[in-house]
């Protein structure tokens, strides 16, 4: 039994395509028995299976349990949740491995699937594999069993343990002092009706402080607005409620709700490396000496501020799955990306979770005696552009940045090439990747000045005509 992927489909981190045009119902029974295959192989058995509320999300489940199933895979059903839901999964149930059916922050039409193994990522190579066990049609076969388990309370249960606000469920528990907040936070939500947003809801109402929520309903077609806090134009209606209401913060999720995006009391938006530096602090006044991961596309601030803090920086590439292999390699106690993924393993599991990030960072303002803005503008000043995005077709974009390391090399330039170029002067860096879920090259600045904000970016457009890539308006 023989079957063959879209070329596109099989990613670094995950396997993703376009529903009905790239990416099948079919393909779902063979991710099952490929994963199944290997899973087998690995003397692995147990696997638990969730999906976000795509409209494509249940068909493609459905097929996947089939596939793990058929290749006897013991399937323990969570149903419809976030990422971070499935993930806290396999290691509360005791499962082998988990796989979460989700576009996360693509648009409504696409989708995919994240895969983990309990006691590493699975990605690279290992998708790679799976893309030639289905070419080559050797499965195993068996009949795995099939059952259903609601983990959504010890979810939520997990989260509130680590919140210093959180009411308890004991009426008589309620009326202790330790659960009454010193100060009652005004806090809104936006889940972008994505996977996140029962959840969120059923958090707020155990949470000591006053909530607005919006969009928390789940509905696959994303009405009110796209599902990813990367992009500012999506933070529009939280930034709106936030200033209209007074709000002391507000948090918003991607549609898998493994990312966080966060505005301030000002409606200014705080970036991943902006959360990054209150979540090391506070995680290095009990961790000291911590390694603490951030990647490539971080500010220098962070990884200075690391250090201030008395912890061990280290740059790494971009990629959930990169950070989270890192992580268990370097024993780091947090690490973070520019695009919201953060991942705790003081407390926690090691894995990115928007909702726990969101947990963490309630506890940050609610012990603060200052603003989310006043810490915000506290933070070394820099003049930075946004991700810039440069269209380069697949067999281009890693050629580019290797013919470009190599001219940079000649020219005496110090950089860093964990992920790219990361090249460092007196005023500030530049950065050029080529990106490993897209067919884009990636590029961002930082400098101490506007004024050495354009040199850098004219030495960047400069590198970029040497390669012959199609200059971006926002480096002209």
């Amino acid at each position: 039994m023989q079957h063959k992927f879209h070329s596109s489909i099989l990613r670094a981190y995950d396997i993703r395509g376009i529903y009905n045009e790239t990416l099948f119902d079919n393909d779902a029974f063979f991710v099952g028995k490929s994963f199944g295959t290997f899973l087998h192989n690995h003397h692995k058995k147990k696997v638990s299976v969730a999906c976000d509320g795509r409209l494509s999300s249940a068909a493609l489940k459905e097929r996947l349990i089939q596939g793990l199933r058929d290749s006897g895979i013991d399937v323990i059903d969570v149903g419809l949740g976030p990422t971070p839901m499935l993930y806290f999964s396999v290691y509360h149930l005791a499962c082998d491995a988990g796989v979460m059916v989700t576009g996360s922050h693509n648009p409504g039409h696409h989708n995919g699937f994240k895969m983990l193994l309990k006691e590493r990522p699975f990605f690279g190579e290992d998708i790679i594999n799976l893309g030639k066990i289905v070419q080559s049609g050797h499965f195993v076969g068996g009949k795995g069993e099939l059952s259903e388990e609601d983990v959504q309370e010890d979810y939520i249960n997990r989260l509130l343990s680590d919140c210093d606000i959180a009411e308890s469920e004991s009426p008589l528990l309620d009326e202790l002092d330790e659960f009454v907040p010193k100060k009652k936070l005004k806090i809104a939500w936006d889940a972008g009706n994505g996977a996140g947003g029962e959840i969120m809801k059923k958090l707020s109402e155990r949470i000591a402080a006053e909530h607005i929520l919006l969009f928390d309903d789940i509905d696959g077609s994303f009405p009110n607005h796209h599902p990813d806090p990367t992009v500012p134009e999506n933070l529009k209606d939280l930034i709106k409620v936030v200033r209209d209401e007074g709000c002391d913060l507000g948090i918003a999720f991607d549609g898998d709700a493994d990312r966080i995006g966060v505005v301030d009391n000002e409606g200014e938006i705080l970036w991943g490396d902006q959360l990054m530096v209150f979540y090391a602090q506070e995680v290095l006044q009990e961790n000291k000496g911590a390694t603490i991961i951030a990647d490539v596309k971080a500010s220098q601030v962070l990884f200075d501020k690391i250090a201030e803090f008395g912890g061990k920086p280290l740059m790494w590439k971009t990629g959930h799955s990169f950070i989270k292999s890192k992580m268990k390699e370097t024993k780091a106690a947090v690490a973070g990306e520019m695009s919201g993924h953060i991942f705790f393993a003081d407390k926690y599991y090691g894995f990115d979770d928007g909702l726990y990030a969101a947990i963490r960072l309630i506890n940050i303002v609610e012990k603060s005696k200052f603003s989310l803005a006043h810490m915000r503008k506290s933070l070394p000043q820099t003049f930075a552009t946004p991700e810039i995005r440069i269209d380069c077709s697949e067999e281009k974009k890693f050629k580019i940045v290797n013919d470009l390391k190599e001219n940079l090399k000649k020219s005496g330039i110090k950089f860093n090439d964990i992920d790219g170029i990361r090249a460092t002067t007196e005023i500030g860096w530049w950065l050029l990747r080529a990106s490993n879920t897209q067919s884009v090259l990636v590029a961002r600045c930082e400098a101490n000045s506007k004024e050495n904000l354009k040199i850098l970016k004219d030495g960047l457009r400069k590198n970029l005509e040497f390669c012959q890539v199609e200059i971006p308006k926002e480096l002209k």
